[in-house]
Parts: structure tokens; sequence; C-alpha cells
């Protein structure tokens, strides 16, 4: 076994808090990776042998001889790796041991399947009744669906996202279109970070733990926001539209002369102004047009208008000339481009941190600036089980002799680096 290193002494709001992570993939780790930006100490535990599936999710890959896929490096910094079979009776009991020193316990596997293994929340409750564990499903713990596995693409296609993103149909390239970000199960990573949150306030308070049933296509579906409420109080279908809004007329995409400008006028004194600006400020006295209502049922009628005369314009010069109008405009960047705005530069998103062996991760920080605790970046994300020695003889008081037994039964597993 590779002696233990010392980590990194956290900092931030959550320094003390103790997080267990079973999870893989996105949603979980896309949660305790935020926690673990705002200080809580996190092991993640993984498979020996396997590893977090999104390990292998490549190209590209980190090119240190780990094979690490681009994909789990950014998801799973801030973290220790130990690898534990937890599917052995010997494994299984390591993790409960563990859960005694833990607030927090993540986990995404299907419906009752730790169970099996002792590690399902009425069984960790007995061992640990202020324990908080969030469970995160595809479907959630009840209903026809429960058993059913949730994948991203499939949650966006479910939950209704689809059938309001793309073109509409009977235009080149109409049809359902999925986000081309895993959307679904990034904010349901955001809301089982809240949960917790939420559940750990709730235990400081009464010393109560309590479970967290959270699901993908829940989530997605609590955020088709003003689409949803567009028909439960309004009776209108929402129907893809491109990059047009339902609501709010001109926000789309327009042709310049020599390509793309986006234009997003939230009010009537925006489009008042936007008129002028483009020589055509009859529109905005047109009673068609007056009004954002209007502007909205008469879109039609609208938008050939205004194509004819953005049309004239080029691209750099219109989004200059709305700048200096003081209205919210601007072109679609390549991610590269967009990861080299002046802005974000300056904001300081694009980080960097090191692994063990020296190899670099460039990684995007966590957003929210807090001016008295701010954000943490302490570990890279680590290959799977580097820090199983270290954890275990930390954690649970292992000598070398117990843990080489068990790395020799196969109980755990350290890479070497």
């Amino acid at each position: 076994m590779t002696e233990p290193a010392a980590p990194p002494s956290p900092t931030g709001p959550l320094v003390g808090l103790r997080v267990l992570d079973l999870s893989r993939v996105l949603a979980g780790p896309w949660c305790t990776q935020v926690l673990g930006d705002l200080g809580a100490e996190v092991i993640k535990v993984e498979q020996p042998g396997q590893g977090d599936d999104t390990r292998r999710w490549g190209p590209p890959f980190l090119d240190d001889g780990s094979r690490d896929s681009a994909y789990y490096l950014c998801a799973n910094r801030n973290k220790r790796s130990v690898a534990i079979n937890l599917s052995a009776p010997e494994g299984a009991a390591l993790i409960r041991r563990m859960v005694l020193n833990a607030d927090v316990v993540v986990e995404n596997f299907r419906v009752g399947g730790l169970a099996r293994y002792g590690l399902d929340y009425p069984s960790l409750r007995a061992l640990k009744p202020d324990l908080v564990y969030c469970s995160i499903t595809g479907f959630g713990q009840d209903g026809p669906y429960k058993d059913v596995g949730g994948y991203d693409f499939l949650i966006q296609g479910l939950s209704g996202l689809m059938s309001v993103t793309g073109l509409p149909d009977g235009v080149p390239g109409g049809g359902p279109m999925k986000v081309g970000l895993p959307v679904s199960d990034l904010f349901t990573g955001l809301y089982a970070t809240i949960s917790i949150l939420a559940a750990l306030r709730h235990r400081d308070q009464t010393g109560e733990g309590q479970h967290i049933d959270l699901a993908l296509l829940d989530t997605q579906v609590s955020l088709l926001t003003n689409q949803a409420s567009n028909w439960l109080n309004g009776g209108m279908a929402p129907r893809r539209l491109g990059n047009a809004h339902p609501n709010t007329v001109p926000y789309q995409d327009f042709r310049c002369a020599d390509g793309e400008v986006l234009v997003a006028l939230g009010n009537d004194r925006q489009f008042r102004t936007f008129t002028r600006l483009i020589e055509r400020p009859e529109l905005a006295d047109d009673p068609r047009f007056s009004t954002s209502a209007d502007r909205s049922v008469n879109r039609a009628e609208l938008i050939p208008e205004m194509n004819a005369a953005i049309a004239r314009w080029k691209a750099e010069d219109l989004i200059g000339a709305m700048e200096q109008a003081g209205l919210p405009g601007g072109k679609v960047n390549e991610i590269p481009e967009a990861l080299d705005h002046p802005q974000i530069r300056a904001r300081g998103l694009v980080q960097e941190i090191a692994r063990r062996d020296g190899t670099p991760v460039k990684f995007l920080g966590f957003p929210a600036r807090l001016s008295a605790t701010p954000a943490d970046y302490r570990h890279a994300p680590p290959r799977s089980g580097e820090d199983t020695a270290a954890v275990l003889e930390d954690e649970l008081g292992l000598t070398k002799h117990e843990l080489e037994r068990l790395l020799t039964a196969g109980i755990i597993a350290e890479t070497l680096s």
C-alpha cells in the first residue's frame, strides 16, 4: 500500500461536513462536487476494477496513464476516492463503519439496490439517526416507473423539454431536439445540493436526519416553468419555436449580411429604441406591435419586417450599436470563444489544479463569489481508489496489515500514482 498523503485543509462554509458519495455518472457527482467546493470533505466510493462509469466516457482522455475521460474530470474534484467492493459483506461492513463518521450519504443505485448490502436508508438510519441520505434515481422511489433506469436523454424527452426545443415542424431541420448539455442530470444535482443543505439545517435544529427522494423526471418537469404555466394557466400548448421566445418578441436570432446576431428585447421601451436604431421607428407605433402582447400575437407579421431591416447590417456593427444604446444583443460563441471571453477571463472561471503526479487538470470553477467563504479547490479529480489506504487508515484506524489483507482478498483496491 502507498503511504497516505496528508490532504490539504479545506476552507469554506461547509468545513467539517463529511459526505460519503456512493454515486456515479453525473447527477450525484455534480451534487457532491458542489458540496466539496464549499468545503465539505467528500469521500467517493467506487467499485474495484470498475470505478465511476464516466471514467471511460471518452475520448478525449487525460494523457497521464490513467485514461480518465475529460467527462469524468468535470464533476469529481474536491473528492478522495476509495475502492471498496460493497457487494462483499466485509466491504459493505467497511462502508457502514464509514457512515458513522458521515453527515451525508449520496447514492444513485436503482430503487432497493442497496438494501441487499445493508446500505439502504432504513439500515443506515438505525446506525445513525441524524444521517441525511439522498437517493437520486430517474423516476423516484415510488410510482409505476420506479424500477426503470433513467438517463438524461430519456428524461429530456419524457419531461416535455424536447417538445419545446428545436426548430418547428415543417422547416428544414425541424423536429424535437435535446439540449446540448445533460441538463436533467445537472439540475438534479443542484436540487440535491439544495435539499441536502435544507435537511442539514433541520438536523442541526432537531437532531433528526431524513431521506431525500429525488428524481430526474420530477426535476426536469419542475423546470418547465413558463412553458408549463402557459398551458396550466392559459391553455396555450407550448411548441417548438427554434430560438424564438413563446411570450416575448423579438427575442431570437436574426441574420445579418455576414452572420447571425442575437436580439433579446424584454420590454416595450427596448423595442422602441431598437426600431429607431434599425431605422424602422414606425414599427413601434404600429398597433399590431406596440406592446409585448401585441408583438407576441402578431409575430408572423413583425419578424419578416425585422429580418429585412437587420439583413442590411454587418453583425459586428449591429452588436456595437446595440451596446451603445444599452440594448441586450450579441453573437453565438463557440465554446472555445466563450471560455476565452474577456468577461469570463476577468471573472476567473477557468481554473487549473494538479493531480498527485503533477498532471494539470483544467476545470470550470464554482460560479458564485462568496465574500467571506469563497469556494476552495484543493483536490484534483482523483484516480479510482488512489486514497483507499489513507482514508481507511484515517477514518477507521485500520492497520497496514489489515489493509494488505483486504487488498489481497479483493475487498479493496488502490491505484498507485
